[in-house]
């Protein structure tokens, strides 16, 4: 059984950094394409940014330019660097695969941007 288990959130002010983790039990990272998702209130959940196991990446266009994502393999983990934090970023953040799969999402991890 594949367990993800993202942490890095927090309360940040508008403009600040916050750095998303997400650590995977099992050898999947080095085969599957990977994915950051997140769900703010009423809203639904929504593909923030992707990276295939070869490195290529792709954004939401709401991201473009202040969210980076990358892998470590070795380490089975893949990161959210995300800089230039807004409001409207403020969300419970996931990862999954990309497609994802329903029995492997998370407790996902909070992210607030508020002064």
């Amino acid at each position: 059984q594949v367990q993800l288990v993202e942490s890095g959130g927090g309360l940040v002010q508008p403009g600040g950094s916050l750095r998303l983790s997400c650590a995977a039990s099992g050898s999947i990272y080095g085969i599957y394409a990977v994915g950051w998702y997140r769900q703010a209130p009423g809203n639904q959940r929504e593909l923030v940014a992707a990276i295939t196991s070869g490195g290529t990446t792709n954004y939401a266009d709401s991201v473009k330019g202040r969210f980076t994502i990358s892998r470590d393999n070795a380490k089975g983990t893949v990161y959210l660097q995300m800089n230039s934090l807004k409001p409207e970023d403020t969300a419970v953040y996931y990862c999954n695969l990309q497609p994802p799969v329903r029995g492997y999402w998370g407790r996902g991890t909070q992210v607030t941007v508020s002064y």
